[in-house]
Order: C-alpha cells, then sequence, then structure tokens
C-alpha cells in the first residue's frame, strides 16, 4: 500500500487574493501532511511544539512582530499555524495581520471548541472555513471495502499492516482522552467520559436516549449532552437529525442518531472485527461508512446538503433523506435486494416523492424496481460511489 504521504487528496483549496482560511479536521486525518504538500514553501507554526507554544501563549505578540519582518517574497504564500485552537489570543494577533499587512493564513486545528467557548476572535468573516476528512473512495486505488469497515479511513490506520493497526487504533482512543479531553480541559470527569464513550459504541447509530446513556455513564442527562456537544466540536462525531416534513405517517421528529467520524474507532472502543461483509454488525459500520462518505462528499466539495435520516412511530424507516428530500437513500450490506425489504422506503417514496430513491448494497449489477408506478434503483456500492464523487447522486 501507498504510504499517507504518498495519497494524493482530492480536496481544494481556494485561496486566491490572498485568502485566509480556517482548515478543522479531526487528529490524524492528515491535515499537517496535507498542508505541507500544498504550500511546502509557507512558513509554518506548529503548535504541538512546546518551545514554541510556551514561548508563543506567554507573548502572542511575537507572532506579529516576526510575520510583519518577512520578506515580499515569503509574503507569496500563506502563513500555516497548527493546533491554533491551543493559543487562541494568536486571532487577535492574525486580524491585526489580515488588516494591516500582505500576510494571510491557514489556520489548522483539530477543534474549535475552545475558540467558540471562550470567546476568541474567529476572524468575523474574513477566513474561509474548510474541514479535513479520513481517507474517501476516490483517493484509494484497489479499495478494500472489508478493511475500511474493520480500521477505518484515517490514513495511517487504513494503509498500515494489521498488527500496526490495532496498536494504532487503540493508540489513537487513549491519546485523544488525555491530550484533547483532558490536556485541553473540556470535562473534569475523565472516567465518566470514558465510560460515555464505551456506551457510545454500542448505542452508536441508534436513537439517542439520553436518560439511558446517563444511567449507564454514572451522570446526570445535561452532562451526557454536553459529552456529545464535546464529539461534535471536536470533529470526532456528527449528529443526523430526523426528516420532519410530516404529510400522513406520525414520524419522529426530535431524536437525533450520532455516528463517530470513523468506522475504526467505533469497532476499537466495541472491540468488534468484521470475518465477512455479512450480518447485522458488517451491516451497521457499511451504512456507517456509506454516511462518511455523504458527508465528506457534502464537505470537500462545499455541497452544504443536509443529511438525515425518517423514520415512523411504526418502524418503517429509511437511513437517509439528502437535501430536501430529493434523494431518499437505503443501505444494504446484501447481494439479493427484493421489494419485503424495501418497505421504508417504498413509504417514504408514495409519501414525499422524492426524485431519487436509491438502494447502496453488494448487488454485482445495477437494477430498477417499479413499485406502484415509482421507481427505486439498486445499486452496488462502487458504482453508488464513483456517481456520488461525480456528482449524479445529489
Amino acid at each position: 500500500m501507498k504510504s499517507p504521504i504518498e495519497i494524493k487528496r482530492i480536496m481544494k483549496m481556494n485561496l486566491q487574493d490572498a485568502n485566509s482560511a480556517f482548515l478543522w479536521g479531526a487528529r490524524q486525518t492528515g491535515k499537517s501532511t496535507y498542508l505541507a504538500s500544498v504550500f511546502p514553501k509557507s512558513i509554518r507554526y506548529d503548535l504541538l511544539q512546546t518551545d514554541l507554544y510556551l514561548r508563543l501563549l506567554k507573548e502572542p505578540y511575537l507572532l506579529r512582530e516576526e510575520i510583519i519582518s518577512l520578506s515580499k517574497e515569503k509574503l507569496r504564500y500563506p502563513i500555516i499555524i497548527d493546533e491554533v485552537q491551543k493559543v487562541p489570543l494568536l486571532l487577535n494577533e492574525v486580524h491585526w495581520l489580515i488588516e494591516n499587512s500582505n500576510a494571510y493564513f491557514v489556520l489548522c486545528g483539530s477543534s474549535a471548541r475552545k475558540l467558540k467557548h471562550g470567546a476568541a476572535n474567529l476572524l468575523g468573516g474574513r477566513a474561509l472555513r474548510y474541514t479535513f476528512f479520513p481517507l474517501v473512495f476516490p483517493e484509494i486505488e484497489n479499495f478494500d471495502l472489508l478493511r475500511a469497515l474493520n480500521v477505518g479511513l484515517l490514513p495511517k490506520h487504513y494503509l498500515s499492516d494489521n498488527d500496526t493497526t490495532k496498536f494504532l487504533l487503540q493508540s489513537y482512543i487513549n491519546d485523544y482522552l488525555t491530550e484533547e479531553v483532558q490536556a485541553e480541559g473540556l470535562t473534569r470527569n475523565l472516567p465518566a467520559f470514558a465510560r460515555f464513550l464505551d456506551v457510545m459504541a454500542f448505542s452508536h447509530g441508534e436513537l439517542i436516549n439520553y436518560s439511558n446513556i446517563a444511567r449507564d455513564c454514572g451522570v446526570d442527562k445535561n452532562t451526557v449532552k454536553e459529552y456529545f456537544q464535546i464529539l461534535v466540536d471536536t470533529l470526532l462525531g456528527y449528529f443526523v437529525l430526523p426528516y420532519n416534513k410530516k404529510i400522513k405517517r406520525e414520524t419522529i421528529t426530535s431524536v437525533p442518531k450520532f455516528y463517530f467520524f470513523d468506522v475504526g474507532i467505533v469497532n476499537t472502543l466495541s472491540k468488534k472485527t468484521l470475518g465477512s461483509l455479512r450480518g447485522a454488525e458488517a451491516g451497521k459500520a457499511f451504512e456507517h461508512y456509506i454516511l462518511m462518505e455523504l458527508v465528506a462528499y457534502a464537505g470537500i466539495m462545499r455541497k452544504n446538503f443536509p443529511i438525515k435520516f425518517w423514520r415512523t412511530k411504526t418502524g418503517l424507516e429509511v437511513d437517509f433523506i439528502l437535501g430536501d428530500g430529493e434523494v431518499a437513500l437505503e443501505v444494504k450490506i446484501s447481494d439479493m435486494v427484493r421489494k419485503s425489504d424495501l418497505n421504508g422506503l417504498i413509504a417514504f417514496q408514495e409519501e414525499h416523492r422524492p426524485k431519487k430513491a436509491l438502494v447502496v448494497s453488494l448487488v454485482p449489477r445495477a437494477r430498477k424496481l417499479l413499485v406502484n408506478n415509482n421507481e427505486i434503483e439498486i445499486i452496488p456500492w462502487k458504482k453508488f460511489l464513483q456517481q456520488l464523487w461525480r456528482g449524479e447522486v445529489i
């Protein structure tokens, strides 16, 4: 396999006219490697370097003094500040430099939580916002679906040998707890937060029951809600909200689902390994993976369409509703999809008339079902992902 450095990432940052930008992404998604490859001549401040971090923490104005002393040649390229959330006061200096010099910046980090909750200067619209993701389907030659569902798509995890990957995944979770949560002071009760992660590994992708999770973690419901927000703010997970355009059937309209940002993290927390692309656990992982491709596509291509789910109180469900009900998408880890497997999709189609009703599955060839004069397309997963990244799904 290729090394993470050799993988060509498909994100494009448009910094024409010397625009500054925030680049957010979970740890080890490859942000720093990407920026080094795209902007090799840029001056870089890496706040993971303890001496640099302490120097700028004590005297943030040094950043301004150093940058205004740079030559015009150096200022042709963006100044990169990595892990910018570690020293929020630097953003005041960045703001001044954007307004009063020719400098422009890429401000890179794994969490905006400390900045938002500390009322930090977020530059008032003077910087574009980009989000970086784990590897996606078009970036990987000879994509191995079973491997992706087991170890996830963080570059080091997917591209390492199996023994190394297991160690890296466990280290990732341990390091996150110590570096992101404890070091940044995001929660005072680290043992309870660790229990919360364990509980979430088993209720991942299900309707959230805050009371049950709180009981299992030994904390109150509001604390659990705060824990979820920590995961969202540190880019380690996403809420998927219910589609609530009610017409006939009574639907669930207020209870979200939650998904971690990477399939491998869930498997490591729950201590599960998939032996094949079969069964309920593989089905959940496959659904999770397809969601991550949808989220990454919307982010990288700057499409900004909502991704929701639909579920009635009688149990009919569609995995994902894209846009304003334009696309209804069901995910099945099966090479034989029958009409009887699609009751939820058929019901949604009859009621909401989406432009497309799709089933992503392991079928060898695409085919179409006609149900009550409505068309449902059953697509092999590779073909679906190719169409998605070509912009043909939404």
